[in-house]
């Protein structure tokens, strides 16, 4: 029987040890040619002759040498940070935060801009991502993909914006016009689900394949991790809890996508929204420019701020109940301003509640991203694609 080959098999292996040397070199780098042979396994020539193959590609370079027993230092090598970059923004109602990270994931650049009385979000985007460019040393040339995490719903089929409450200006078509300007990749994200991915990464969340994301802000929203991947639905809707039906609190009809245009809000928004949140803190005696300063006072009042979490707890607890019933988490964290400036307090009063209603108990923790997660899920997922791009193309 002749033998049966499989073609392109030694190009194949190729790249999975090239692939495995550079996440070696990223996580644990930087590392001599023995040191990487050792840890995937490679004999001390193919490993040499991985090193060279990917210093030709520019993918590695030598930072330095180790002192050993006998013979010369042995070259220490890493990841080369300008090998290509990327863009993470976070677009807010009020101000865009564009940030630029090389490949190992080091943040070089950073802006800020305000979205204030402009009728461009092509012209704002188109600036704070260049600026972010030029502040990290480098310029779109070297820029392979922008992702922007943007409140609102996002087509998982097109990729483009259905609609933004806090951006009525952001349209369908805003994502070409954007690639056009741009001349990269760009990628919508929901700014939710950007903050679970931040999660996932580095906060509350960190190996964890099934968890879900309660943001409590401005607005509330939701994102679903199941078995390690965003849950995002077939129009991209899944998280719109805000719009969640709730005994005792006004159910608006006849819905549809005109209800980000005729300033309707959903039933769980109008009683666990910032306004509520407020409206609560009123109730009993706290007052703030903004719903997190209301709870942070609450919280830092001691016994005399406590029915303030409770209540808060109780509103938010329904949202949590009917998602945790169908979904099931082991993990519930709970994220965005309020949330945090409630802190483990609002945590374990929104565990116990959803114990007290439902037949699940899922632990509820407060975020472990400290500041910008939707920026850092932006910068995170971005920096997934091209890896995967300029990795995975070191045998072409």
């Amino acid at each position: 029987m002749a033998s049966t080959r499989l073609p392109g098999t030694p190009r194949l292996l190729r790249a999975l040890n090239d692939r495995a040397a550079l996440e070696l070199l990223l996580n644990r780098g930087p590392l001599t040619r023995a040191q990487l042979g050792e840890m995937t396994g490679l004999s001390k020539v193919t490993a040499s002759q991985l090193v060279e193959r990917l210093e030709q590609r520019g993918l590695v370079r030598r930072v330095g040498e180790q002192a050993g027993g006998r013979g010369p230092n042995a070259q220490l090598y890493a990841v080369t940070p300008g090998s290509a970059h990327v863009i993470g923004v976070d677009v807010g109602p009020d101000r865009v935060v564009a940030a630029c990270a090389d490949i190992t994931g080091s943040i070089i650049g950073r802006v800020e801009q305000s979205t204030k009385d402009t009728d461009d979000p092509v012209g704002v985007v188109h600036n704070a991502v260049v600026q972010a460019a030029t502040d990290a040393g480098t310029d779109m040339t070297s820029v392979r993909r922008v992702v922007l995490g943007t409140p609102g719903l996002v087509d998982p089929e097109s990729g483009e914006i259905s609609f933004a409450w806090d951006l009525p200006r952001w349209h369908r078509g805003l994502l070409d016009d954007l690639r056009r300007d741009l001349s990269t990749t760009v990628v919508f994200g929901n700014d939710v689900n950007m903050a679970a991915v931040a999660e996932s990464s580095t906060g509350a969340a960190a190996g964890v394949k099934d968890f879900v994301l309660i943001w409590a802000g401005r607005g509330v929203g939701l994102a679903s991790v199941i078995d390690g991947r965003l849950h995002q639905g077939s129009t991209g809707a899944a998280g719109e809890i805000g719009y969640l039906p709730v005994a005792g609190a006004e159910v608006p009809r006849h819905l549809g996508r005109k209800a980000t245009k005729g300033g309707v809000r959903g039933a769980f928004q109008s009683i666990a929204g910032a306004d509520a949140v407020k409206a609560i803190g009123k109730k009993y005696g706290f007052r703030g420019v903004e719903a997190a300063d209301v709870v942070r006072d609450a919280v830092e009042a001691g016994p005399a701020g406590e029915p303030v979490l409770d209540e808060l707890a109780a509103r938010l607890a329904l949202g949590v109940a009917a998602t945790c019933v169908v979904l099931d988490p082991p993990l519930v964290v709970l994220a965005g301003e309020v949330s945090q400036a409630g802190g483990p307090a609002l945590a374990a009063r929104v565990e116990n509640e959803v114990a007290s209603i439902t037949l699940v108990n899922p632990k509820v923790v407060i975020t472990g991203v400290e500041a910008e997660p939707v920026l850092h899920g932006a910068l995170h997922t971005a920096l997934g694609a091209v890896r995967d791009e300029v990795f995975g193309s070191t045998t072409a």
